[in-house]
């Protein structure tokens, strides 16, 4: 298999997720602040090595906790 990230909700933060392509592992690239974006929502696709490739699709919901509080 092959995952790959396809988009992030809110638009323009998907650079702030890295996947692991072989493992689908996703991990962050930066620090999330709950005062600018309380949850994100990322899809995630993942892609099979076969004639024709095969593909599925899902959703990460991630709530981001206000730890300061």
């Amino acid at each position: 298999f092959s995952y790959s990230i396809l988009s992030s909700i809110p638009a323009g933060n998907r650079d702030l997720f890295t996947i692991d392509t072989k493992t689908g592992k996703i991990s962050l690239t930066g620090a999330l602040d709950f005062e600018e974006v309380g949850s994100y929502e990322i899809q995630i696709e993942a892609r099979d090595k076969g004639t024709p490739p095969l593909s599925g699709h899902c959703s990460v919901e991630l709530e981001v906790l206000d730890v300061n509080d």
